[in-house]
């Protein structure tokens, strides 16, 4: 550690731990909502989940918030070599991007309510979704402009050499898998589909913290 550098390389690995950690959480929230065996409507599976399985997956939302907010210290510790500007504009937009994650998950609740609701006055699923599922889109546009931000920013910099990362973990940014969800997806089948595609952009952080993680744990000490 130099003595500009205000998280250590432990502290780091351990704040990894934590992105990991929360998007194994909200991924198993994903599948609380969609997963019905191979039974690849999602919205029809929502709308026949147990209640208590909607109440578990939104609490996994507030706690893997909170594991994802302090996950992106471990991005603020990979470019401390970076100037101050770039390091806290990457900082920041990855901050609101796991903030996002959190909330729009939540949000989501409303679908599955009114999904749920349609179902019980014998309507199908999408009957009473459409201004949830629009709220929820409008949510995800604004989403956007701090991921292009970042994307920009930590492309360039770990391309540059300007960070801790070495430059294959380009290989694993966000922007990479999150490109290949159609074609990903629309291969998959049955059960498969519903968990890979139901889990998809939770799947895309778990790759991301792991390749982070472990380029850090590897890195030598200069």
């Amino acid at each position: 550690m130099t003595s500009n550098e205000t998280i250590t390389k432990k502290a780091a690995i351990l704040l990894g731990g934590c992105g990991v950690l929360g998007s194994l959480l909200l991924f198993a929230g994903d599948m609380l909502f969609y997963y019905n065996g191979a039974h690849t409507n999602l919205l029809e599976n929502m709308a026949y989940a147990a209640p208590e399985r909607i109440i578990l997956s939104a609490v996994f939302a507030l706690l893997a918030t909170w594991l994802y907010v302090a996950g992106a210290g471990q991005i603020y510790y990979a470019f401390q070599p970076e100037n101050a500007f770039m390091r806290w504009v990457v900082f920041f937009s990855f901050v609101m991007i796991m903030i996002a994650y959190g909330v729009i998950h939540a949000a989501y609740v409303s679908i599955v309510t009114s999904a749920q609701n349609a179902v019980a006055v014998e309507l199908p699923p999408q009957a009473l979704t459409t201004l949830a599922i629009t709220i929820n889109q409008t949510m995800r546009r604004f989403v956007y402009l701090p991921f292009a931000v970042f994307t920009l920013g930590f492309t360039i910099s770990v391309w540059r050499k300007q960070t801790h990362y070495p430059r294959w973990v380009l290989l694993f940014s966000p922007i990479v898998p999150f490109l290949l969800q159609g074609t990903i997806v629309s291969a998959l089948e049955g059960s498969a589909k519903t968990i890979i595609g139901g889990g998809y952009l939770n799947l895309i952080l778990l790759l991301f913290f792991t390749a982070s993680t472990m380029a850090l744990v590897t890195r030598k000490e200069t």
